[in-house]
């Protein structure tokens, strides 16, 4: 499981706008976005770099 510390999410609206950028990035990829931590998980075999690139482009900030 791959953790992304993503910045910016303030409500259920960002988090579904996060699953929808990983989803569109990497089809059919498990994501659970916790928006009291800030993060986000993704199952195993998710490229991380994409998932990433797709989140910044939705308008968050990804650490690390």
């Amino acid at each position: 499981m791959i953790t992304l510390k993503v910045g910016g999410m303030s409500c259920e609206g960002c988090v579904a706008a996060v699953k929808r950028a990983v989803d569109a990035a990497t089809p059919g990829a498990p994501v659970a976005v916790d928006l009291a931590r800030g993060e986000v998980a993704l199952g195993d075999g998710v490229d991380r770099e994409k998932a990433a690139a797709a989140i910044r482009r939705a308008g968050f900030t990804v650490e690390g």
